[in-house]
C-alpha cells in the first residue's frame, strides 16, 4: 500500500516537543517582524498595508496563527511523549504486552527503541503502510520495524520474506520484526545472514525491561569516567554505567550494556 501522508501539524507533532516550541517562535518573529517589514518598505500601499505591524494586521493575525498551530502541536508532542513513557514503565511481563490494543503495542515498541538513541517515526499508526509500523534513524542508517501482536500463532516465513523486500525496496539499512510470540524455523533460516533481526517475545521483555531502566533522554558517560571502587564499570563501547547480569548456560555473572541488543558491550564481572 502507499505510504500515509501526514500533514503539516502531525509532521510538528512527530517531533520533539522542544522543537515545537522552538519553530513556533521562529514563525511569529519571522512573520510579525521581517516579512511585515519587508512588506512595509515594498514602496507599494497595499503591501505596506498589509505588513503595517499594528495590532490587527494581516501579519499579526498570521503571526500569532502560526505560533498558536505550533505550540498545539508541542504540546500534543508533549502528552505523547509522557503517555509512551507510562504505557512502557507499567509493563510487567509478556501478558500485560499481550493484553494491550495493536496501537499501544506500536508505541510500547516505539518507546524501548526511542530510548535506545533511535529517532522515531511512527508510520503503521492510523494506517497500514505495506507492513512497516516503525521507522528508526540512527547514525544515518535506517532501520524498517513491523510489530507482530500475535497471541497464538508464530511468525512465518512469508512475513520475513515480504519485509526484507521493502527493505530493498525503500533502500533501508536493516529490518527488525517485534512479535510477542516466536517465529517458525522456516522464518529463522530466512533471516540468517541478512540484515533482519527477529526479536521473539522474551527478547522483547528483555528490551522492554532494559528500557524500564533507561532514562529517557539518557546522557552517555566518556569512558573514562572515574567512578567509585566498588560500582558498576562503564560500558567499553558507550560509556553507559553497566548492569550485572548471569550467563543462561553457565550461570557465570558478567557485566552488560543496559542498552543491550542496541549495544553489546561486556565486562567479565
Amino acid at each position: 500500500m502507499a505510504r500515509r501522508k501526514h500533514g503539516g501539524f502531525e509532521l510538528i507533532a512527530s517531533a520533539p516537543w522542544p522543537a515545537g516550541v522552538a519553530l513556533g517562535i521562529v514563525a511569529y518573529l519571522g512573520v510579525r517582524y521581517g516579512i511585515s517589514w519587508y512588506l512595509s518598505s515594498s514602496g507599494n500601499q497595499f503591501l505596506a498595508l498589509i505588513g503595517k505591524p499594528a495590532n490587527g494586521g494581516a501579519t499579526t493575525i498570521l503571526a500569532w496563527t502560526l505560533l498558536g498551530i505550533f505550540w498545539a502541536a508541542a504540546f500534543v508532542s508533549f502528552i505523547a511523549r509522557r503517555q509512551r513513557g507510562h504505557l512502557l514503565e507499567v509493563q510487567t511481563g509478556l501478558d500485560s504486552i499481550r493484553a494491550m490494543n495493536w496501537r499501544q503495542f506500536e508505541m510500547l515498541v516505539g518507546e524501548a527503541f526511542r530510548r535506545q538513541g533511535y529517532r522515531i517515526e511512527e508510520t503503521g499508526l492510523g494506517g497500514a503502510d505495506g507492513g512497516i509500523d516503525l521507522r528508526l534513524s540512527k547514525d544515518g542508517k535506517v532501520t524498517l520495524v513491523q510489530c507482530k501482536q500475535w497471541r497464538s500463532q508464530r511468525v512465518d516465513v512469508k512475513v520475513v520474506r515480504e519485509m526484507y523486500g521493502l527493505l530493498t525496496h525503500h533502500r533501508a539499512d536493516a529490518v527488525k520484526i517485534a512479535a510477542t510470540g516466536d517465529f517458525t524455523p522456516d522464518a529463522r533460516r530466512f533471516a540468517q545472514g541478512k540484515p533482519i533481526e527477529l526479536i521473539h517475545g522474551h527478547a522483547l521483555l528483555t528490551m522492554i525491561r532494559e528500557a524500564q531502566s533507561t532514562a529517557p533522554t539518557p546522557q552517555l558517560a566518556p569512558s573514562n569516567t572515574l567512578r567509585q571502587p566498588d560500582g558498576p564499570p562503564n560500558c567499553p563501547q558507550c560509556g553507559t554505567v553497566m548492569v550485572k547480569r548471569n550467563n543462561r548456560r553457565t550461570g557465570d555473572a558478567f557485566w552488560g550494556c543496559p542498552k543491550y541488543p542496541g549495544c553489546r558491550g561486556t565486562r567479565p564481572a
